[in-house]
Parts: C-alpha cells; structure tokens; sequence
C-alpha cells in the first residue's frame, strides 16, 4: 500500500468523536460558518441587519399585545428590555436548531462527494446563527441606556449561559439533523415544534407569571432556564439557580446523546441522503 494512501473506515464507539480530525479540518469549518452567513444575507437590502430588524419588531409586537393590552408582567422590569432580552437568545436557539437540522438535506451533494468529519455541518449553522445573536445585542444596550437598566457583576457569567444555549441549540440540531436525512417529515414538524416552545418559554412572561402548581412543567423546558438566566444577568437580578441547574442537565444530555446518535447514524448518510 503507498504511503500516500488514506484509508477510510468506519469509527465506532462514542468516545470516538474525531476531534483530531475536527481540527484537522477547520479551515472547512470556517468556509461553511462563512457561506452560511453569506447566504443568509446575498441579495437583500439590508443585508445583515435582518439580525436586528427580527427581534425588534418582534418586541414591538409582544410589547404593544401582552405588554399593553394583555398586562401581563414584567417583573418591574420595562417591558420592552424584559422581551427583548429574552428574545434574542430565543431567536438564537431557534436559529441554530431551524438551520442545523437542515444542514445534511442541504449539503447533500457535499457528504455525498467528498470525504469530511459529517459533524462540521451542523457544527457550522449552529456557530453561524451566532453573528446574528451579537448583532442583535447591540439594540438591547442602546434600550438599556434609553430606560436606565443596567446590569451588576454578575454579567461575567453571560459567556456561561451563551456556551449553554450553543450545546443544547447543536444537541438538538445534532438530533434532528441525523432524523432528517432519514425522515424527512422533520423539516415540516419542527417550525411547529420552534412555534409550540416559545410559548412554553418564558420569552414574554416571567416565572413568577406561572402558577405555582404548574411550574415543574418549566422545569421540563430545555431552554427555559437559560432564556431566564440570561434576562437576569443582562438587567440586573438574582438568577433562579435551580432553573438554571434543570437546563444546564437538559444541555448535557442534549449534546451527549445528540453525539451519540449522529455518531451512530453517520456512516449511512452518503447513502441515503
């Protein structure tokens, strides 16, 4: 056999999970996170903008109806700060999960030709739906001032909540994108699934909005407790360290079993995609 040759065989066993070769092949990570933000924004007007008109008209909406008319709760916060800061991380893991879980159909052509660590496409669209998360956080500073909140110390945790959020958005997409190339109802469930959830996330109520006997269901949310921890960090108040703790479980083994499935499936994408 020439020394030149590279042999291709199949990895089993979970722990297998070629970080050597993620590495190896980062220069191709970087180029997909890159087309995928170039593709997001070729031919608008705006251009990336979108990643702030989004969250803030949304805002807008949820403040004039439940803010206004519905009166639901802010925690004396203002509202607008109170449903923007959760939104935008919200619109983060929806966009990571939405576009992760697409990311094999999408790349068919791409798995089917050429030999790569499958792992990086929805690695790439979960990274990318980031730009659109820091874009947006510009607004919510601007609001900050305009209203006087600010945050205390405890904002050197932001990063924390943020890595979170990133393991359960590509522990979902890890999932959904493997069932996908199987099962292609998935492209139709899921933007029902992203629609249901929001509203069993405290996006545009507050925790304590919730009746008492019904809030272990919050605790069943994956994303519940980020979305609530980071409102907290960004306007100042005490984080629910236990709701924190129910999603940061969820977050593991999201990502865990996330891995291990893909891992398991991966060998017959090229065929069936």
């Amino acid at each position: 056999m020439s020394e030149n040759t590279l042999v291709i065989e199949p990895k089993k066993g979970f722990y297998n999970l070629e970080l050597k070769e993620l590495w190896k092949f980062r220069e191709l990570l970087y180029f997909l996170v890159w087309r995928d933000i170039k593709v997001r924004y070729k031919q608008t007007f705006i251009g990336a903008s979108w990643a702030i008109v989004q969250p803030f008209f949304t805002m807008v909406v949820f403040t004039i109806f439940f803010g206004k008319i519905a009166q639901i709760p802010s925690d004396n916060v203002p509202y607008p700060i109170f449903s923007y800061s959760g939104l935008i991380l919200w619109t983060y893991f929806s966009s990571a999960v939405g576009n992760s879980s697409n990311s094999l159909v999408g790349s068919s052509n791409l798995i089917s030709k050429v030999y790569f660590p499958r792992l990086i496409i929805p690695l790439s669209s979960a990274i990318s739906a980031a730009v659109d998360y820091f874009i947006a956080t510009s607004i919510l500073v601007v609001m900050m001032f305009y209203y006087g909140v600010y945050p205390n110390y405890q904002i050197i945790y932001l990063p924390f909540i943020l890595v979170l959020t990133f393991l359960s958005a590509t522990g979902f997409g890890l999932w959904l994108s493997a069932l996908n190339v199987k099962y292609r109802d998935v492209r139709f469930v899921l933007p029902f699934f992203i629609q249901l959830l929001m509203f069993l996330t405290p996006v545009i109520y507050p925790v304590s909005f919730i009746p008492e006997k019904y809030k272990w269901l919050l605790y069943l949310n994956p994303v519940g407790g980020l979305i609530s921890a980071h409102r907290s960090l960004v306007i100042g108040q005490e984080v629910d360290l236990l709701y924190l703790l129910s999603s940061v479980i969820f977050s593991l083994l999201l990502i865990i079993t996330g891995l291990a499935y893909f891992k398991k499936t991966e060998s017959f994408f090229a065929d069936i995609i």
